[in-house]
């Protein structure tokens, strides 16, 4: 609105005066010499502004534009790097495990993290500790991220040829009205270790865990075929509490016979050998050998540590121990828990030179050592 009434005033001053043209100034000079000469070094004035400004754009504005424009093909070109090259340790975030289940033989899609809280309240009793509950947390994730790096078969069976795993509506049928109360004491072991496994090298391990050990936990190869360096034998004298410490299975002598293949005369003469902890590492039974473990799943004993005394028609095992007796000893641990023993002392027991990392950590460290190759 001011413009518009300076531009009326300029207009009848101009009228009025009728001023002169001086022919020393070009035609479009309509006023006189002073406001001629203000008019021209008011438009080389500007002239000039433009000029520095279209000079600073150039200077500062396009390079920045174009660094710009360099970072996100840089950003597009990294995502469409081919999938076999972003092969990596699973992120607990966006993991499904897929659990066969034997009854029903269907297959269920579980997160990772509530795989494990099920695996937990399926494998130890919620009366435990809270550090013996998260130890157990922590190998059963380490187990299963182990099965999905190293197993061709993508599903884990819900027993224990895996790891025992019930669902949210098989446990309140077990737990009844002290669902909650001992859900809500798994999800904080749960969560408390939440994406920490064991490893040994960088590379997680076979994180074998048991109920109730003989007073000492099995080495690997006693065992099994396979030495492993962290599964050691060592002491655990907390499972003496276990109430499957000690067991006696009385067998009728001609189902021993069928089990075993064998013919066993009356006042057979045992001949039994022991590992370092105590299990039976071969018996034999009128000129016929076994291994502890053979015997063991055969005529499913509780323990490799067992003895035989023949009773007429009938043959007596006494065991002690329940479970194959390699890695964690779950009363074990939580007889370590109630002694102030943190789940990071339970493990480092149990599983000897290992190290608890995240599974990010892990990655990290599997695709530093891929660069330094």
């Amino acid at each position: 609105m001011k413009k518009k009434s300076m531009f009326k005033h300029y207009r009848k001053k101009k009228q009025i005066k009728n001023t002169p043209k001086y022919k020393t100034y070009p035609k479009f000079v309509q006023t006189k010499r002073n406001f001629s000469i203000k008019q021209f070094f008011t438009s080389v004035k500007g002239l000039l502004l433009l000029f520095v400004t279209s000079l600073l754009f150039v200077i500062l504005v396009i390079p920045a534009f174009m660094v710009s424009l360099y970072q996100k093909e840089t950003t597009s070109r990294a995502n469409e790097v081919p999938n076999e090259q972003l092969d990596h340790t699973p992120n607990e975030d966006d993991v499904t495990i897929a659990v066969f289940r034997t009854e029903t033989e269907q297959v269920e899609e579980v997160p990772l993290e509530k795989y494990v809280s099920q695996v937990v309240a399926s494998e130890m009793p919620t009366t435990f500790e809270l550090e013996a509950l998260k130890a157990q947390s922590v190998a059963a994730r380490t187990y299963i991220i182990d099965h999905l790096l190293h197993d061709q078969d993508s599903e884990v069976l819900d027993d224990e040829s895996d790891q025992v795993y019930k669902n949210e509506e098989e446990l309140r049928k077990i737990w009844g009205k002290n669902f909650h109360e001992n859900m809500e004491k798994l999800q904080q072991a749960v969560q408390a270790t939440k994406g920490k496994i064991i490893t040994y090298n960088n590379e997680p391990i076979t994180a074998a865990y048991f109920s109730t050990s003989n007073g000492y936990t099995e080495n690997s190869e006693d065992y099994w075929e396979q030495e492993l360096p962290y599964l050691r034998s060592v002491e655990s004298p907390w499972d003496k509490d276990s109430p499957k410490f000690t067991d006696q299975t009385i067998y009728p002598r001609n189902e021993i016979e069928s089990k075993l293949g064998i013919t066993i005369p009356n006042n057979a003469v045992f001949e039994i050998s022991r590992t370092n902890s105590n299990r039976v590492a071969y018996v034999t039974i009128d000129k016929e050998k076994f291994t502890g473990r053979e015997i063991r799943e055969k005529l499913s004993l509780p323990s490799s540590d067992f003895t035989i005394k023949q009773n007429e028609d009938y043959l007596i095992f006494t065991t002690k121990g329940f479970g194959h007796g390699i890695g964690m000893s779950q009363y074990g641990a939580n007889g370590m828990a109630k002694e102030g023993k943190s789940f990071e002392d339970i493990i480092h027991h149990y599983y000897q030179d290992v190290a608890i990392q995240s599974v990010e950590e892990l990655d990290h460290a599997v695709q530093t050592t891929k660069v330094n190759e």
